[in-house]
């Protein structure tokens, strides 16, 4: 018997997903103006999105309190969307799995076929190595 594989939904249900998505949960976001989570989210607040930090030791990026954890965020997510190596991703899905968090968004070069997978096969929406931003722009920016 085969082994299953990680697909990443198809357009018109990344374009579901983003017209969907309220909060977004940003694990491993930067403080830092250049760095790419930092430049990402930033255009996904101003698109509308309501943005979480997750970064421990940081009080606030981009007017939002950070949170240490997904554990710890008071308010509902609707996507996790992550900028940690593909190491991490395993803890994350656990996190997202315990927490019933509905879909999961592995930025760019954040790839864990294996994590990403479980969290598909558990119920979540899941996509994997690109980027929020660019999709959102691409799928929806003048579309609404």
């Amino acid at each position: 018997m085969a082994e299953a594989a990680f697909h990443n939904p198809p357009e018109a249900t990344l374009r579901e997903l983003l017209r969907a998505v309220r909060n977004i949960a940003v694990v491993g976001l930067s403080p830092r103006e250049n760095r790419p989570s930092y430049r990402v989210a930033a255009a996904l607040q101003e698109a509308g999105y309501r943005i979480i930090p997750v970064r421990p030791a940081v009080a606030q990026i981009l007017g939002e309190t950070c949170w240490p954890s997904l554990e710890d965020v008071p308010d509902p997510i609707d996507l996790v969307d992550v900028f940690r190596a593909p190491q991490y991703v395993d803890g994350i899905v656990d996190s997202c799995l315990r927490l019933g968090l509905p879909a999961l968004w592995l930025q760019d070069g954040v790839i864990n076929p294996a994590a990403a997978l479980r969290a598909q096969q558990a119920g979540m929406q899941v996509v994997m190595d690109r980027c929020t931003w660019r999709d959102y722009a691409s799928l929806l920016a003048g579309r609404d």
